[in-house]
């Protein structure tokens, strides 16, 4: 199955696509074991800084290699904000993009996502393309607050506006949600936004970008009420980084990497698996 019907699945039976970002071989392979031992379709991705230390081309090389051993999984270029940065993706084989214009002026956005969208369709017809609306604060990073207001947030008629000038298959959209974790607030998601957005876009797959931190009955919230793909980035890196300093810190002081790198390539497996389980998407493949 191509990553559209997977969308097409999803949506229809109330679940959501895993979404998580890499930047070594290493975490791309626990992303891939993850979801293969539980049957789960995934999406993976490099943002425009994860990618420019990758590469471009090797992240779509790695990718390709697990595709060509029958895991279904898929490339995204995650929040690539220029024309520069996303059409190179486009052209060398990522199954799909994203064009976060969100922070441009809505007809500045709407000009260049139209584009991507055009430009993505010439390539490859059934290639997906997500657009962003609304400001999305924070960064994918441990943070102590983020102050985020109803201002923000996704404008219901200025997304089907956006959506139906455009043509994207996905819109991120914002209803409370901020990249990264935060320390000294709460998260409070407006599940009544989130399903005004819906009610809608009926037939546009809604993203939930910043997802790393909130509670598993929120996610499970959002996705009853629309959202169809979780993306999970600082979580992950959390899980990744605090195990492989724990390994680094103990005295027998290891310099074989397959060896100190495991316990951060079994931590970063692991929440996968969570993850995954907690957005239904087991066994649907």
């Amino acid at each position: 199955m191509i990553l559209k019907e997977y969308f097409v699945k999803a949506k229809q039976e109330k679940w959501a696509i895993g979404h998580f970002n890499f930047s070594t071989a290493d975490q791309l392979k626990a992303i891939v074991e993850a979801a293969a031992e539980l049957k789960s379709p995934v999406m993976v991705a490099v943002s425009e800084g994860e990618e420019k230390f990758i590469g471009l081309e090797q992240a779509v090389a790695l990718v390709h290699l697990w595709q060509d051993l029958g895991y279904p999984i898929f490339l995204n270029a995650d929040h690539h904000k220029t024309w520069e940065s996303v059409s190179p993706c486009v052209e060398e084989g990522y199954d799909t993009v994203l064009i976060d214009a969100s922070k441009l002026p809505f007809e500045e956005n709407v000009i260049l996502t139209k584009r991507v969208v055009e430009y993505a369709r010439t390539i490859d017809v059934d290639m997906m393309v997500e657009g962003e609306l609304g400001y999305l604060k924070g960064e994918s990073e441990i943070e102590k607050k983020v102050e985020i207001s109803p201002a923000n947030y996704t404008k219901p008629e200025q997304a089907v506006d956006f959506v139906h000038r455009t043509g994207v298959d996905r819109l991120a959209i914002v209803f409370g949600n901020i990249h990264g974790i935060v320390t000294e607030q709460e998260e409070k998601l407006d599940i009544g936004h989130l399903k005004k957005i819906a009610s809608v876009l009926p037939d546009t797959y809604l993203v939930l970008h910043g997802a790393s931190g909130l509670k598993d009955e929120d996610i499970k919230s959002v996705i009853a009420n629309g959202i169809t793909n979780v993306h999970i980035n600082t979580e992950l890196r959390i899980a990744y980084h605090d195990a492989l300093e724990t390994e680094l810190a103990r005295p027998d002081e290891s310099t074989t990497p397959h060896k100190f790198i495991q316990p951060a390539f079994d931590a970063a497996k692991a929440l996968v698996k969570k993850k995954l389980e907690l957005f239904g998407s087991v066994n649907r493949i």
